[in-house]
C-alpha cells in the first residue's frame, strides 16, 4: 500500500483572491486506505457530484480525485492551470481533529530536490518538482483538514467526516473569489 506524507506545513495563510476567468484545478489528494487521509478524495468526489456545482464565475473549473496518483497530478499541472486548490489533510499545529485550515503555497515553501514517487502522493514533492518537469507552480491554495486517525482502514473519523461539507463550502468560497478567514 502506498503511504504518503503531507509536507506542506510551511505554507502560509491565504493572501489574495482567486482571479476571475482563470483555469482552476481542484485536486483531492490522499490515500483512502489510511482513514482520514481519504479526506481530499472524499471532498473532490462530493464536489464533482454536487448538483449545485462549483461556482465558476467565468473560470474553467475541473474537480479531480487524484488519490495517491502524484504523477498524474504532476502531468495535469503541465497543462495551463492558473489556480490549484489542493484538498488534503494538514498537520494539527495545535488544532483539533476536523479543524479546517486554508493555506497558500508559494515556490519558497517547496523543495525542488524532493523525490517524486511515481507510485505515491506527496503534494509538496509533486509541486516542488514541477519546474524540473517543464511546468510552473500556479497560484496554489490548500484547503486542509486536521486528521484524527491515519491508521490503515477505510472511512473517515467522525470529526473529519463532519468537516467535509464545510470544506466543500470553503472551496466554493475560494472559487467565488471570497477567501475565507483562517
Amino acid at each position: 500500500m502506498a503511504r504518503r506524507r503531507t509536507s506542506l506545513a510551511g505554507a502560509g495563510p491565504v493572501a489574495g483572491r482567486v482571479p476571475p476567468a482563470a483555469r482552476i484545478l481542484v485536486a483531492g489528494v490522499g490515500n483512502m486506505f489510511l482513514r482520514d487521509d481519504g479526506f481530499g478524495p472524499e471532498v473532490a468526489r462530493r464536489l464533482a457530484a454536487d448538483p449545485a456545482g462549483v461556482p465558476a464565475g467565468g473560470a474553467a473549473v475541473r474537480v479531480v480525485d487524484y488519490g495517491i496518483r502524484g504523477m498524474h497530478l504532476a502531468y495535469d499541472l503541465l497543462k495551463p492551470v492558473d489556480v490549484l486548490l489542493l484538498v488534503d489533510t494538514v498537520p494539527a499545529e495545535g488544532a483539533a481533529p476536523g479543524s479546517l485550515r486554508v493555506l497558500q503555497v508559494r515556490r519558497g515553501d517547496l523543495d525542488p530536490a524532493a523525490a517524486l514517487d511515481p507510485h505515491g502522493m506527496d503534494p509538496a514533492a509533486v509541486l516542488g518538482r514541477l519546474r524540473s518537469l517543464g511546468g510552473n507552480l500556479p497560484r496554489t491554495y490548500v484547503v486542509g483538514c486536521v486528521p484524527a486517525d491515519l491508521a490503515e482502514g477505510i472511512g473517515l473519523s467522525d470529526p473529519v467526516a463532519a468537516a467535509v461539507p464545510q470544506a466543500m463550502q470553503t472551496v466554493k468560497q475560494l472559487l467565488a473569489g471570497q477567501v475565507p478567514a483562517g
